[in-house]
């Protein structure tokens, strides 16, 4: 038996994965402890996972501003001296990081006590920390095709995003039910990422009444403190009775996608691994302000493999037509659902298991006594 520390808070994408790296440690008997923030959304999305252990973690967000680079550093360095601490009294065998700011403290520390150290990065486009850490790793796993310079080339592996196992298709009818719409009309399903997306919420209520016209209803999430639940009733050019569903916070996110025929959604890549693994074809807003446009990549990159397509922000007056064009072509969602099958042939979270597993046992039991600073 191994112990992991996962550092993985901050973000939806970053914590997702944790968790399903974090399940399957433990189901393989290895101990696991998930570094998360202090962020609501972070709260929100363990509270179904008291089998496992969580712990937070100081941090906040880079900022450039004066106030916002102060509160960093002065954070940061508390992040620090706990990560020390942690690793000095946890005496873990391996710590994963998946980037964001939960990751920098943990991994520095682990490196100082001589702790093997891996990281992962999802985006096609690798995040500051990973840049930044990478060359303290001693595995970096990226995206296929994705190469970081500083990086020697035997410490790369090319592995897609875990995905927490109960992110998996389901049978429509009974997804459609238990959101409480109705299986005789399609399903735009609208999400803006773990945290939500104000144009995409506005898009949504807006054309709503549209889209009920022709039979197709709404469900977005629009992000926790967005917008209170809500119902709003609609009706088909038939005059028959049609939903829109608005949720601040979806935990089942395998069923959301099965009962969707179409997502609308921003390009983390944590939901288009979700996409994929749901088989569910998206039309793609890339976040226009995301650090060095990782979204636009990720977003081209799903539009290249056949899974969907992509619309930029500015064009956002294009996207109920585009909707229209793909959601009543049923050729085209066949062909977009057996694209985004052939996407998912690889199991990332297994290659990274016995991997992880050959790192640590690699390792004497590290006595931890004091830190290694050169």
């Amino acid at each position: 038996m191994s112990r992991f520390l996962i550092s993985c808070g901050g973000t939806g994408g970053h914590l997702s994965p944790g968790i399903a790296l974090g399940e399957a440690l433990v189901a393989r008997g290895h101990k696991a402890t998930l570094l998360i923030s202090n962020k609501k959304v972070d709260a929100r999305l363990i509270e179904k996972y008291a089998h496992l252990s969580f712990l937070r973690i100081p941090g906040v967000p880079f900022s450039l501003s004066p106030i916002g680079f102060a509160r960093f550093f002065v954070k940061q360095t508390a992040a620090f001296f706990y990560g020390l601490n942690l690793v000095r009294t946890q005496r873990p065998d391996g710590i994963v990081g998946f980037g964001g700011f939960t990751t920098a403290s943990v991994i520095v520390a682990g490196a100082l006590f001589n702790v093997p150290v891996v990281l992962h990065e999802a985006n096609r486009v690798p995040g500051r920390a990973i840049r930044l850490l990478g060359r303290l790793a001693r595995r970096v796993y990226l995206p296929p095709g994705v190469l970081l310079p500083d990086v020697r080339l035997s410490a790369l592996r090319h592995v897609g995003l875990p995905v927490r196992k109960e992110i998996a298709r389901e049978p429509r009818e009974a997804a459609l039910k238990s959101f409480g719409l109705d299986p005789r009309f399609n399903v735009v399903v609208v999400l803006g990422g773990s945290q939500g997306a104000t144009p995409l919420n506005n898009w949504a209520q807006e054309k709503a009444a549209a889209l009920a016209l022709e039979g197709v209803q709404v469900c977005c999430v629009t992000g926790l403190g967005k917008r209170e639940p809500e119902v709003l009733e609609y009706r088909t050019r038939q005059g028959e009775p049609i939903k829109a569903v608005f949720l601040p916070f979806c935990d089942r996110m395998g069923a959301l996608l099965s009962a969707a025929d179409l997502v609308v959604s921003r390009a983390g890549a944590g939901t288009i691994a979700e996409l994929i693994r749901c088989n569910t074809p998206a039309i793609l807003i890339p976040y226009p302000f995301a650090a060095d446009n990782h979204q636009w990549a990720n977003a081209r990159f799903f539009e290249m493999q056949g899974g969907g397509i992509v619309i930029a922000q500015e064009h956002l007056g294009d996207l109920l037509g585009e909707v229209r064009d793909v959601i009543f072509n049923d050729g085209l969602v066949r062909k977009f659902r057996a694209n985004l099958q052939r996407m998912d042939g690889a199991n990332s979270l297994d290659e990274m298991l016995v991997d992880l597993e050959e790192i640590s046992a690699s390792m004497p039991t590290p006595a931890l006594v004091r830190p290694k600073i050169a």
